[in-house]
């Protein structure tokens, strides 16, 4: 198969538990054609498959209605997806919010059958490094790290202008790297990880247990006037904006944990640019960017930290969608992908 042409064309699709988004996207990394659908997750794999494929169907056929001349360029298809997945055969290994039966599911073999394409699967966090190099904060640059803070966290890197992925695509899991010996605890099971200090879901725990014990005043508050309700990582942030000092006091060990797991990577990757998206990054970007500066100036080697750069994702919520074109274009007719492709059908990797 041969190596796509510049003015290639993609169709994307972005796969989340309440979501099913796809797009064209031209080689600018522009998109039209936006089709979007719920993700039937309650109605099983072979549901949110169809979903899938219908979701693609109507965003070609949206292209095609306002940019023909790109739709005719289309060369293949970028899925990204949460992992763990198998980007060599295309099946979610083990997806979170997807549902208990979908681990297991050929994704992109069903959706390049019935949209007559070739189709790539990848995680959703290295798709958006990919897309925020082509087209967002890390244009050209060699040597990334991206990491996206919202109800998790998640991250991605790039060493020497290749993405590191490792045998069976699970590399670069900064979320559930521990950080601390004493916990608290994590979604996945263990105790200790970055994500269980910094993530949506972590701050809601942690002003959640403020709220029941007294400690936050302001959040006690809101438990009594939301009978039922559950604290959320909004309103820490609200108790906190308020002058509540143990809701501060969440917020500040999570920029802490942040900034100092960060200047760790910076002696880890030796990164040039350090990209850093996700709901919970954009809304606190002045307080968690200033802090990772300084634990970086702390505890960072010399070289690699007065060089690296901290700047703020730019593709925002299309990042998944961006990124399938580099993807796709990436892994079209390349010959290393080819035989990584093959080794993993014989059972050599994945």
């Amino acid at each position: 198969m041969s190596r796509p042409a510049a003015d290639a064309t993609v169709l994307a699709l972005d796969l989340g538990g309440t979501q099913v988004r796809a797009a064209l996207v031209r080689p600018d990394g522009t998109r039209v054609g936006r089709s979007a659908s719920a993700t039937p997750v309650a109605a099983g794999p072979a549901a949110i498959v169809d979903a899938c494929i219908a979701t693609l169907r109507a965003a070609r056929e949206a292209a095609a209605r306002e940019d023909a001349a790109a739709e005719t360029r289309l060369v293949g298809i970028g899925v990204s997806a949460p992992g763990p997945l198998n980007p060599w055969t295309g099946i979610a290994v083990e997806p979170a919010n997807l549902g208990p039966n979908f681990p297991g599911t050929d994704l992109a073999g069903p959706i390049s059958a019935a949209l007559g394409l070739p189709t790539y699967l990848e995680h959703d966090t290295k798709v958006a490094i990919l897309g925020e190099r082509a087209f967002g904060a890390g244009r050209g640059i060699d040597d990334l790290l991206y990491l996206t803070i919202s109800t998790g966290l998640g991250g991605a890197v790039i060493s020497g202008g290749h993405l590191i992925a490792g045998p069976d695509d699970t590399a670069i899991e900064v979320g559930h790297a521990p950080i601390s010996l004493d916990g608290p605890p994590c979604s996945c099971g263990g105790s200790g990880h970055l994500e269980a200090f910094v993530s949506g879901w972590a701050l809601a725990a942690a002003g959640g247990a403020a709220a029941k014990s007294g400690e936050s005043p302001a959040l006690a508050d809101w438990l009594t006037a939301n009978p039922g309700g559950a604290i959320s990582a909004r309103e820490v942030s609200a108790a906190a904006a308020a002058g509540d000092a143990a809701a501060q006091a969440i917020l500040a060990r999570a920029d802490l944990a942040i900034g100092r797991a960060v200047a760790g990577m910076v002696n880890i990757f030796n990164p040039e640019r350090i990209i850093i998206g996700g709901s919970y990054a954009e809304a606190r970007w002045g307080e968690i960017s200033a802090r990772i500066v300084r634990e970086i100036a702390g505890h960072a080697f010399k070289v690699p930290g007065s060089r690296v750069r901290i700047l703020p994702a730019e593709l925002g919520g299309d990042v998944s969608l961006a990124g399938c074109h580099p993807v796709v274009v990436g892994r079209l007719g390349d010959p290393d992908w080819e035989r990584a492709v093959a080794a993993s059908r014989k059972g050599g990797r994945g």
